[in-house]
């Protein structure tokens, strides 16, 4: 995963669950500008996670690649989005 960074995710979606293909990534809650603090998750060994900022429930998704989400419009690619 150290090629690619650590994924971010977001939820401008407003979906209860997003399934993520990364054990370890950030939630930034909304796209910027109304974005809550990046805040690092890591399941571990669990298979779901929830943020603590925003409620988004997050469950792993062995079949998605680490940077990739379902719904997709839940990817976050960094400041060229944003623009």
């Amino acid at each position: 995963m150290a090629a690619i960074g650590i994924p971010h995710f977001c939820n401008d979606l407003g979906v209860s669950v997003i399934e993520v293909g990364a054990r370890e990534f950030m939630c930034i809650g909304a796209r910027p500008p109304f974005d809550h603090p990046h805040i690092f998750l890591d399941m571990g060994g669990d298979n779901e996670i929830i943020c603590s900022y925003c409620s988004t429930l997050y469950r792993y998704n062995p079949a998605l690649k680490a940077n990739e989400a379902k719904p997709e419009g839940c990817v976050w690619q960094g400041q060229s989005e944003a623009a």
